[in-house]
C-alpha cells in the first residue's frame, strides 16, 4: 500500500492589483476628509477619471495623487469636480429637446406653474436649452428651472454660461434639429472675449449645489431631466438616486433620461409609463 503525504496547502488567492488598492485608499481618504463618497460610483468610471487626474496633476501614481489631494490647497476641489463631471453641450441629443417642445410642453401647460429640475447640470447647457425653448413657447413666465450639480466648480461654470466659440456651427445645427424657431446665436452675448448665454435666460434658472448620490429631494417638480447622470453610479447607488428622483416628481410629471438610459430594473419601473415613440421621457403615473 502506497502512503501519500498531506496534500499541499491551497495557493493563496493573488492579491488585488496595486492600483486597485491605491484607488480604494484614495476614495476612502476623500470620503473621510471631504464627505464626498465615490466608493459606490461605477468602478470603471472611477478608474478612468482617477487616471486622468493623475496625469492632470502631474504625479506618477494614485498614491501620489492622494498625497496631493490631502495636503495641497485646491487639489481636493479639483478632484471632486473631476469625479462628478457630467459633460454637456448645447442641445446635445436634439431629439430630447424636440420631444420636449412638441409633446411634453403642451402637457406642462395644463399646470398653473411649472418647476423643472436639471440634475447633474454640468456646464448648464440643458438648463439654458430648456430656458430657450420655454421662451420661444411664450411659457417662460410660468416656469422655473433648478439646475444642480455636486461640484461647486460645475455650478460656477454653469453660472458663467460660456459657450465654445469654435463649435457654434455644430450647436446651431443641433438647435435647429431640436425645433428651434430662431437662431442659436440670438441667445448669445458675443460682446466679450468668449460667447456666453444672454443674461435674460438666467432669469428663470436657479443654480445650486445638490449631490444626487447623497442628498434628498428638495422640492416637487413637473419635469426632472437627469441625463447621463445615473450611469456614473453602481447599482446600489443608482437605486438610491432613482428613489430621490421618484420622490421629486409630481404625479403625472415627467422624468427625462439620456438616449442610452433605461428604467428597466429600477425600483420604481412600474410607477412610470413610457411616452409612445420616445425612449427618453417617462411619465409618473403612481
Amino acid at each position: 500500500m502506497i502512503e501519500h503525504g498531506p496534500a499541499p496547502p491551497a495557493a493563496a488567492p493573488p492579491p488585488p492589483p496595486v492600483t486597485d488598492l491605491e484607488l480604494g485608499l484614495l476614495l476612502e481618504a476623500v470620503q473621510r476628509t471631504s464627505g464626498y463618497d465615490f466608493r459606490d460610483y461605477s468602478p470603471a468610471l472611477m478608474r478612468r477619471r482617477v487616471q486622468e487626474r493623475v496625469r492632470a496633476e502631474r504625479v506618477a501614481t494614485i498614491s501620489g495623487l492622494q498625497e496631493r489631494v490631502l495636503h495641497e490647497p485646491g487639489a481636493i476641489e479639483r478632484f471632486i469636480d473631476a469625479m462628478t463631471y457630467n459633460a454637456s453641450t448645447p442641445f446635445r441629443e436634439p431629439m430630447f429637446f424636440a420631444t420636449f417642445r412638441e409633446r411634453i410642453l403642451p402637457r406642462l401647460r395644463t399646470f398653473p406653474f411649472v418647476r423643472i429640475w436639471v440634475a447633474g447640470c454640468g456646464a448648464g447647457d440643458d438648463a439654458y436649452a430648456l430656458a430657450i425653448l420655454l421662451r420661444e413657447a411664450d411659457f417662460a413666465q410660468r416656469a422655473r428651472i433648478y439646475a444642480t450639480d455636486a461640484s461647486e466648480g460645475a455650478i460656477e461654470r454653469a453660472k458663467s454660461g460660456i459657450v465654445d466659440a469654435e463649435q457654434l456651427e455644430d450647436f446651431e445645427a443641433a438647435y435647429v434639429e431640436a425645433g428651434g424657431e430662431r437662431s442659436f446665436r440670438d441667445y448669445l452675448d458675443v460682446s466679450g472675449s468668449v460667447p456666453t448665454y444672454r443674461p435674460i435666460l438666467r432669469e428663470n434658472i436657479i443654480f445650486a449645489q445638490h449631490n444626487l448620490a447623497t442628498d434628498g429631494s428638495f422640492n416637487e417638480f413637473h419635469l426632472v431631466a437627469a441625463r447621463n447622470v445615473l450611469t456614473q453610479f453602481n447599482r446600489s447607488l443608482a437605486y438610491r438616486a432613482h428613489q430621490v428622483l421618484y420622490e421629486s416628481i409630481v404625479r403625472l410629471g415627467y422624468l427625462g433620461l439620456g438616449d442610452h438610459e433605461t428604467l428597466r430594473y429600477t425600483p420604481h419601473q412600474r410607477a412610470y409609463e413610457g411616452l409612445d415613440g420616445s425612449e427618453t421621457f417617462h411619465r409618473r403615473v403612481r
